[in-house]
């Protein structure tokens, strides 16, 4: 009789043959969480929000991280791990060519963010807390080397329409130059002529400048 009474005293309570509560499983399911949202923050609020000057994509890095981890982290016993990984980035690819069109780098931080919120959630037993958090420090260090160590300079370009059509001539390059800069104040890169309509004398214009000059200050309007 005590043995039947031990048993069904460390039997846990089910509802519907589901565990109403696993405690292992769900300070797992905390730990993890708050380590996703941790690199997630240090990634997107110290490294993408202060070299790129741009806070409307704040909603989304956060909304998809959290629901790619905790869809990962419950799907985990489907036993999906890798083709559901990749199923997800094939899914957000061809978001990109069916969507307003997303720049590069913000799009290049999104598959970082889904890729952080995959491992995250997905590594198994065998791969240790330490190996864990080893690699979403070398994801972290490397985003941070890329945008401050190795100084890559972020490259935008400005769509006008110009209507001195006298200097659209390769021999008048250096004035078309000298005049976009003084109009706009930005150093220009390169000019690529996208359209020239004679009969308006307007020319359509791709002016390629860094999104920060010498100062250290947004060239962005």
């Amino acid at each position: 009789m005590e043995q039947l009474k031990d048993t069904i005293i460390s039997e846990p309570l089910r509802l519907f043959d589901i565990k109403v509560f696993n405690p292992e499983d769900f300070t797992e399911l905390l730990v993890r969480l708050a380590l996703n949202l941790l690199v997630i923050f240090i990634v997107v609020n110290f490294i993408y929000s202060k070299n790129s000057n741009r806070k409307d994509f704040y909603f989304s890095y956060f909304a998809i991280s959290i629901t790619i981890f905790v869809m990962c982290f419950l799907l985990e016993s489907v036993k999906l791990e890798l083709g559901f990984a990749l199923g997800l980035f094939a899914i957000f690819g061809i978001i990109r060519y069916r969507t307003d069109p997303i720049p590069i780098k913000e799009m290049t931080y999104l598959f970082v963010i889904i890729g952080i919120s995959v491992v995250n959630a997905l590594s198994n037993k065998k791969v240790s807390y330490t190996e864990l958090i080893f690699t979403n420090t070398i994801i972290v260090a490397l985003m941070w080397i890329l945008e401050k160590i190795l100084m890559l300079k972020q490259e935008i370009c400005l769509v006008i329409s110009y209507e001195n059509i006298e200097n659209i001539n390769i021999q008048k390059k250096e004035k078309l130059y000298n005049d976009i800069q003084q109009r706009t104040g930005i150093k220009v890169k390169r000019i690529e002529v996208q359209e020239i309509n004679y009969l308006r004398d307007v020319a359509k214009l791709r002016v390629y400048h860094d999104l920060k000059g010498i100062d250290g200050n947004s060239n962005t309007f």
